[in-house]
Order: structure tokens, then C-alpha cells, then sequence
């Protein structure tokens, strides 16, 4: 085995070498940080360094588990991942339709823009945008409702409606940047599937629900399977930029990465046990999740 390994790697050196600043990099960032979670399972201390600190076991998983908040956090993380991956999945394909069904070709390049251009925003001008229209005092929707002889909602301490806003806002950042990949794989799609079906006499409706979306679904399943491998990561930026330390939102918006980020204030072991739990976890999900589909659709899974 290896020897052929080592024949292999001749054979092909050079695309080796094409391939290898990419493969230090990962390993440089991505495998030797992982030494970084032994610190999970000490009392870390900066003065003693990593392997000074004292070695406590499992102490800081306790210490998580047997607080109950810890399922509010989880919750609140699948929670507004599912509905992103959901609503945006859905949006994005829809976009993505209408836009290919677009002729005038100086319109749809003019529409891809405007559609993508919120993907370049920064959260933090996403927050003052967000803060303008829910504002109790100035805000536009408020004004907008006491106009219409309505009672002005406290936004920022009515935790109910947070899930729905959020979601709102990510579909609406990111819906242009799924729009375009679904955009490219229709561009693959051969054009005689719908000569084909236009002699059947199908419509342009027909030929979106009967080619284009069947079509898609190995690009749907990938992109799907990607972020199932993140659902247990919250939007961070997103999350502190518009919530922050407002507590009174807490108990529908504060995921894991927002708690664990005000656990590094005051100990460093704790954020690591739960960011390490974290991955753990999403790894078990994107394998349960990879396993399903090959079980459903073999070409499909991601391996």
C-alpha cells in the first residue's frame, strides 16, 4: 500500500505540488489548533500556559451540562439555523428561477446586482438598518403602526418575534449569493431537455417544475448537507451586532457562539469544553445527515 502510494505520488508529483501550499495551510490552521482543545479538560491559567495548568477532566462539561441553559442555547441555535437553511434554500431557488427566466438581458444583470448587493454589507450597517425600522421610539415600523392608530411594539424587549426577524434578515443578506450558485448549475443544464419538452407541448411553468427543479436537487442536497455541517455554529456577527448584550432577548437569540463569547471573559476552559462539545456535535450531525442521503440517493451524499 505504500509503496503504491509513494509511486502514485510520482507519477503525479506535480499536481502534488500544485496542491500543497493548500494542504500546509490546513494543516497550519486548521489540524494543529486542534491541540488547543486540551484546554477543555484543564483549569487554564495564561500565566502557567497550556501545559502548566492543572489537568481537571470533564469538571468543565459538568459544570455546562448541569446548568439547564445550556438546552435554551442549543435550542436557539438549531432553531434559527433550520429556519436560514429552510426559508433561505426556498428563497434562493426562487430567485434563481425568476431570474433565469429573465430575457432582457440588460434587466437581469441589473436585478442580479441589486439582489446581491446586500450580501456585502457589514453587520454592523445591517444593525443601524435594522434599528431604524424597530426603533420604540423613531423607528419606521412604529411610525408606520401609529399612523395607522395601532399601539407601537417594543421591539427589542419582546423576545417572541426575534426568530422571525432574524430569519428575515439572513434570507434577505444571503438570498442573492444562493441565488447565483443555483444560477450556475441551471446554466448547466442542457438545452435540449427543453426543446424536448416545449414539442410536448409544456409550458414555461411546466418546464421549471418538471426539468429545472429535478435538476437542481443534486446541488440543493450538497449545498443542504454544507450547511447541516454548521447548524451547530449561530450567525455571531449577525446575532451580536443586532442583539448584543441585550439580556432581555436572551431566551429566543442567544446561541452557543454568543454564549460562549461572554464565557471567555471570565473562563477560558468553560468556552472551550462548550465550542468543543459544539464540534463534536456538528460533526455527528453532518455524518448522520450524510449517512441519509446515501441511503436515499447514493450520488448525491457528499462521500
Amino acid at each position: 500500500m505504500l509503496t503504491r502510494s509513494i509511486q502514485e505520488i510520482r507519477r503525479n508529483i506535480h499536481l502534488y505540488l500544485l496542491a500543497l501550499p493548500a494542504l500546509i495551510y490546513l494543516i497550519v490552521f486548521a489540524y494543529v489548533p486542534m491541540f488547543g482543545h486540551l484546554i477543555a479538560f484543564k483549569n487554564f491559567r495564561p500565566t502557567e500556559g497550556l501545559w502548566g495548568s492543572e489537568w481537571v477532566g470533564f469538571k468543565h462539561f459538568y459544570f455546562f451540562f448541569l446548568n439547564d441553559y445550556w438546552i435554551t442555547v442549543t435550542w436557539n441555535t438549531l432553531y434559527l439555523n433550520f429556519l436560514n437553511i429552510f426559508f433561505g434554500t426556498i428563497f434562493a431557488i426562487i430567485t434563481a428561477v425568476f431570474l433565469n427566466e429573465i430575457r432582457f438581458v440588460l434587466f437581469k444583470k441589473i436585478s442580479q446586482s441589486f439582489i446581491f448587493l446586500p450580501f456585502f454589507l457589514s453587520w454592523v450597517v445591517v444593525a443601524y438598518m435594522v434599528f431604524a425600522l424597530l426603533s420604540t421610539r423613531d423607528g419606521l415600523i412604529n411610525n408606520v403602526l401609529t399612523q395607522l392608530g395601532t399601539d407601537g411594539v417594543s421591539w427589542y424587549a419582546s423576545p417572541q418575534y426575534w426568530p422571525a426577524i432574524i430569519t428575515t434578515i439572513q434570507v434577505w443578506k444571503g438570498v442573492g449569493a444562493g441565488a447565483i450558485i443555483y444560477l450556475a448549475a441551471m446554466s448547466g443544464i442542457s438545452g435540449e431537455y427543453y426543446e424536448s419538452a416545449r414539442i410536448d407541448g409544456a409550458n414555461r411553468l411546466k418546464q421549471i417544475w418538471f426539468i429545472t427543479l429535478p435538476l437542481l436537487r443534486p446541488t440543493v442536497i450538497m449545498l443542504t448537507l454544507l450547511a447541516v455541517g454548521g447548524i451547530f455554529y449561530g450567525d455571531f456577527g449577525l446575532i451580536y451586532s443586532i442583539v448584543g448584550e441585550n439580556a432581555l432577548l436572551f431566551p429566543t437569540t442567544d446561541v452557543i457562539d454568543t454564549y460562549v463569547y461572554r464565557g471567555l471573559r471570565s473562563n477560558f476552559s468553560s468556552s472551550a469544553a462548550i465550542v468543543l462539545w459544539q464540534s463534536c456535535m456538528g460533526l455527528i450531525c453532518i455524518c448522520t445527515v450524510n449517512w441519509m442521503t446515501r441511503k436515499l440517493d447514493k450520488d448525491s451524499s457528499l462521500w
